[in-house]
């Protein structure tokens, strides 16, 4: 990961979506427009607020499917969202 230079401001953590895979498990491929939006992502920084912030750098966590604000980091998508918008830590 490059250096990045975003930092999230109060109890708003920035996500990395994890894509879901191009092929089911019976072996069906899938084309781009027949998959989800990911509800499951990497937390890659967190707010200034990090007391009210139950989440750390690197955990992977679930989010609702069209909540946060959509941003491109060195080409890759990201998402900016409050921390209570979280639904859960993937352990």
């Amino acid at each position: 990961m490059s250096d990045m230079n975003i930092q999230p401001l109060g109890t708003r953590v920035l996500i990395r979506p994890i894509e879901q895979e191009a092929k089911t498990s019976s072996g069906i491929l899938l084309p781009e427009t027949a998959k989800e939006k990911p509800q499951m992502g990497e937390v890659i920084a967190i707010g200034d607020e990090t007391e009210d912030i139950p989440v750390e750098v690197g955990q992977k966590v679930l989010f609702p499917k069209y909540t946060g604000t959509e941003i491109k980091i060195d080409g890759e998508e990201h998402l900016i969202m409050e921390a209570s918008d979280l639904l859960a830590i993937v352990k």
